[in-house]
């Protein structure tokens, strides 16, 4: 039988100040006005004042404006926009994201420095995904993942933070997430390290298909092999594991221990990217290789996504508010905002981490210095499991485990901020030269 794996001491430190809650009230009055603009189709209109995406988009950049004057002008407004052309979108259609950007500590001049991303879309549509003058109020989809954004700034904007916060609203995601893809580009071509980008869609039900309620959860989907590793780490990844520890499942452990630690919802780690066959907003992030992920409801109800408001034999269809559950949205947000909040106080995680130790009882760890870093902590479990089971916390950028074989065991390396913030887990694998 394998031995145990015995935690070794970890070094507390201080609690952060705790995190205000997020108001339902406040979430309510986003999506109700979210909802006033008709619709917000992507091909929708861009000029009328009181209709349409366009119409959207100015009130989205206005509340971003709003909460950045009661900080003192610690958030910026950026739109971005780029032409798309595709299947949904025949004769073209320019794409805008509009950005609240919370500078951190490391921002000089143009570079952000280590960046921390939250996003939604803010398009809607009905049935016919051409459809661009129905009324389509896109209630749960996706004015829930809207309001979240905007909440998480309110909570976030009066702290400050070694990296830099961009809450970000997208456009174009029913079309082919091309509002995702812009502002992912647009971050590759920046330059930004982004250490994490969180995709909130349809976060605000409790009540699913058939009337089945599950409000105690919500769902986090993760790649685990990397959409951008090149194959030659793929067939390493074979030889030596860690398919369940790539950077964006780290991001998912990260907020499901997170979730854990505040006592309210559950969340439920699905292992995949996203729901069976379909995707979101984070994976033109995943294809950069970028640790993103995707905040979901726990049931869904199809009766009200993607339909025309109407009424048939007694069922409701479309996707209004009364469909939707504030507080359990207000508990999706402060899982998102207590994320932020670690994330970007931590430092970044180790560039890379390595072992050795073949035909040993014990095992060597070493790992990249990380700017900002206080110490390290590493982590360990026996291959037989998913959750890291035992940690040490260290200075230095090595260190032995002794009687922690390496043929069965996972070990990784975070680094922590002097307040004890960690950073995601960089997963040791063999020496490169």
């Amino acid at each position: 039988m394998l031995p145990l794996l015995l935690a070794a001491p970890v070094v507390l430190a201080a609690a952060a100040p705790a995190l205000p809650a997020p108001s339902p009230q406040r979430l309510r009055r986003s999506v109700t006005a979210l909802g006033g603009f008709g619709t917000r189709h992507t091909l929708s209109t861009t000029t009328d004042p009181k209709r349409g995406i366009g119409a959207a988009r100015d009130w989205t950049a206005t509340q971003f404006r709003a909460i950045g004057a009661d900080c003192g002008g610690c958030i910026a407004v950026e739109r971005i926009a780029r032409r798309f052309t595709g299947p949904r979108a025949p004769d073209g259609v320019v794409v805008e994201d509009v950005l609240g950007i919370q500078r951190g500590r490391g921002a000089h001049g143009d570079d952000l420095g280590r960046v921390v991303i939250v996003g939604a879309h803010i398009d809607s549509r009905v049935t016919d995904v051409m459809n661009a003058t129905a009324d389509a109020p896109g209630a749960n989809d996706n004015a829930s993942g809207v309001a979240l954004v905007l909440e998480a700034a309110q909570l976030l904007s009066r702290r400050r933070y070694d990296a830099t916060i961009v809450y970000a609203v997208f456009s174009g995601e029913e079309q082919g997430l091309w509002g995702a893809e812009l502002l992912a580009d647009t971050a590759k071509a920046r330059g930004w390290p982004v250490t994490a980008m969180l995709n909130d869609d349809i976060v605000g039900n409790t009540i699913g298909q058939g009337g089945k309620r599950v409000g105690d959860y919500v769902r986090v989907f993760s790649e685990g092999i990397r959409a951008a590793e090149p194959l030659a780490d793929q067939l390493d990844r074979r030889a030596e594991g860690g398919e369940d520890d790539g950077p964006s499942r780290a991001l998912a452990k990260a907020i499901a221990g997170i979730a854990a630690d505040r006592h309210g919802l559950e969340v439920f780690l699905d292992r995949r990217p996203d729901r069976f066959g379909r995707g979101g907003d984070h994976e033109p992030f995943l294809r950069l290789g970028y640790p993103a992920v995707r905040f979901s409801v726990a049931v869904e109800n199809w009766d009200r996504q993607h339909q025309d408001l109407r009424t048939e034999g007694g069922r409701v269809y479309g996707d209004t508010i009364e469909g939707m559950d504030f507080d359990y949205l207000a508990g999706v947000t402060a899982i998102n905002v207590a994320t932020l909040d670690r994330l970007a106080r931590a430092p970044a995680a180790p560039a890379v981490a390595a072992v050795s130790g073949a035909l040993s009882r014990d095992t060597t760890v070493t790992w990249a210095a990380v700017p900002g870093a206080a110490r390290y902590r590493i982590r360990w479990r026996r291959t037989d499991g998913r959750d890291w089971t035992a940690a040490r916390d260290v200075t230095g950028t090595s260190a032995v485990l002794t009687e922690v074989p390496i043929d069965d065991t996972y070990i990784g390396v975070s680094a922590l901020a002097a307040d004890g913030s960690e950073s995601l887990v960089t997963l040791a694998g063999r020496e490169r030269r």
